[in-house]
């Protein structure tokens, strides 16, 4: 946990991309979504973010994923990383 290698097969993950000298990387599209979710939010109060992550994930994340100034490029790699995956038809 904690590194774009998949928990289960030890591979590196599919979704990840280089984003402020770090990498942004996520598991599958929901927790991109998560991601998502906490860092276009301009008020990050304690309490539930999505109803199947507990908050203490996010208060794990790296500092330069929370911080504000980063928010509109990470936004960006983001939706960059949205757009590579398939569309389910």
């Amino acid at each position: 946990m904690g590194s774009p290698i998949g928990p289960y097969f030890q591979r590196p993950v599919w979704l990840q991309a280089s984003c402020r000298g770090n990498v942004l990387w996520a598991y599958n599209l929901r927790h991109l979504d998560l991601l998502e979710t906490y860092v276009q939010a301009k008020l990050r109060e304690r309490g539930e973010l999505v109803p199947w992550a507990p908050m203490s994930l996010v208060e794990r994340l790296p500092t330069w994923l929370k911080t504000a100034k980063n928010r509109t490029e990470i936004l960006r790699t983001i939706k960059c990383l949205r757009s590579t995956v398939p569309a389910a038809g």
